[in-house]
């Protein structure tokens, strides 16, 4: 039987089926962080239920972590309980903790793969829906609630419905200046938030096969915006090499064993899909988003639809936009280039080179947030750090920050922020906030001008671009 890339990795870990009903899978690697993990640790407690085998469970702090001055105590004191209860619980059972000071903490969807603790035909879960990062690798990596937490430290396994299939092609060229980030939005504008229920996705065709690691990881991490279960990508030569050498991947004949499995995992030619979609990458431009979820998204130069629902309405009086209006020179005060969507070192080095030998218009603060300690190290290395502060940017230290408004860096009610981040939510990046998601590249001009730039006609843009496509 010609099995799909997800039928291959979901069916090598279904322990058992249940007649005529779900499955019970077992998970290769759980992460954790303070937010869905407390309740899960004390409902073991409570049932006296030990963990059933803690060395495949990682945990880092990062949504509620501050990201200045993280080597003095939590000023907020519900980010400060939580961190401490994360700490607390990893020492009390044992599990492996990258927290504050640690020199591998960072964003869970950052440092799991940078550490090469993410690796391809995986089966991967977090108390955080944005889990489905891990798919580029060709891993089964989704977000389960906090009671799915707990089953998995209980067992290593959850009581499951196998998801629907879908693929979603895009071959041809991408025009110069589109991202990762343009790709995955373009694909959301054009299917709907809820096109992805019930599914999980594989993303196949020209453009992705050509996508770096980090590239790859943005677009699984925003499958979880159409609805999807998931998102995932066939592993290859690139993946392989991203892996290689890396602190927890497998070492010498071990890695070569692997690969050998690592390359049968892809489609079989012939299997079929319960939905697919294909698009050309010539179609797709720089995006921005104009509404309150990801899939109200346009073309940078494009206008805004003129669409009569009241959801559609509500949406542009909070984002203080009208129909058919063009967001072009709209002005922007506040710039975020962060989260577990873009903080990776690629995203900060295409940012860097549009930046180079210029200033951020007065008006604008922007945020340059780091998604690891080590990210953060390479942004000094490189010289980054240089370039961004004599831009005028604001350096942070590595945590989730500005993407979503549980910690201290909140935009003000009111004020548009241009975020890299994935989603734009009301407020989400802090009470009355108005989000409009976008590349790094669009980030970095949009700081640089000080309001929305049709970037598809700026030389340096182009050139920048050209470092990561």
């Amino acid at each position: 039987m010609k099995k799909t890339l997800f039928d291959k990795v979901w069916d090598a870990h279904v322990v058992e089926t249940i007649e005529n009903g779900p499955q019970i899978l077992y998970i290769d690697k759980h992460l954790i962080h303070e937010v869905t993990s407390p309740q899960a640790f004390a409902e073991l407690e409570e049932r006296n239920i030990p963990l059933f085998r803690k060395d495949q469970i990682v945990a880092t702090a990062d949504h509620n972590v501050p990201t200045q001055n993280q080597h003095l105590p939590i000023k907020d004191q519900l980010s400060k309980k939580q961190v401490d209860m994360l700490t607390s619980n990893c020492e009390k059972h044992g599990v492996t903790l990258y927290g504050l000071g640690h020199p591998y903490q960072g964003i869970v969807h950052v440092m799991a793969p940078e550490l090469g603790i993410t690796q391809p035909g995986m089966t991967m879960v977090c108390g955080d829906s944005h889990t489905s990062t891990h798919g580029a690798f060709g891993t089964i990596a989704f977000g389960i609630g906090t009671s799915q937490v707990a089953q998995v430290f209980a067992s290593q396994c959850l009581l499951l419905s196998k998801p629907k299939t879908m693929r979603i092609t895009v071959n041809g060229k991408l025009r110069k200046g589109v991202l990762p980030k343009d790709v995955i939005l373009y694909i959301i504008a054009q299917l709907g938030t809820n096109s992805g229920t019930g599914y999980f996705v594989e993303y196949a065709g020209e453009v992705f096969e050509s996508m770096s690691m980090e590239g790859r990881m943005t677009v699984c991490n925003m499958s979880i915006e159409m609805g999807a279960r998931g998102g995932m990508i066939a592993p290859d030569e690139t993946t392989f090499e991203y892996v290689k050498g890396r602190e927890f991947a497998p070492k010498g004949e071990e890695f070569d064993k692997k690969v050998a499995y690592w390359e049968t995992l892809k489609t079989d030619k012939g299997a079929e899909f319960d939905m697919e979609y294909e698009f050309q990458g010539e179609s797709i431009a720089p995006m921005v988003t104009y509404g309150t979820n990801p899939g109200m998204g346009i073309r940078i130069f494009d206008e805004i639809p003129q669409q009569n629902s009241d959801s559609f309405e509500k949406a542009l009086s909070y984002m203080g936009f009208e129909k058919g209006e063009k967001l072009l020179d709209k002005t922007i005060n506040y710039v975020f280039i962060g989260s577990c969507t873009n903080s990776r070192i690629e995203d900060f080095r295409v940012a860097a080179a549009y930046i180079k030998g210029k200033r951020k218009a007065a008006n604008v603060n922007a945020l340059i947030v780091p998604g690891s300690q080590q990210v953060a190290k390479q942004i000094v290395a490189e010289g980054l750090q240089d370039i961004f502060e004599e831009a005028g940017f604001e350096i942070r230290q590595s945590g989730c920050s500005a993407c979503l408004g549980m910690n201290e860096d909140k935009i003000p009610a009111g004020e548009y922020c241009v975020s890299t981040s994935n989603r734009n939510f009301e407020g989400r990046q802090g009470p009355g906030s108005r989000t409009i998601l976008a590349s790094p590249l669009v980030a970095a001009a949009t700081a640089i001008h000080g309001k929305l730039t049709d970037i598809t006609k700026d030389e340096e843009v182009l050139d920048a671009a050209a470092l990561i496509m």
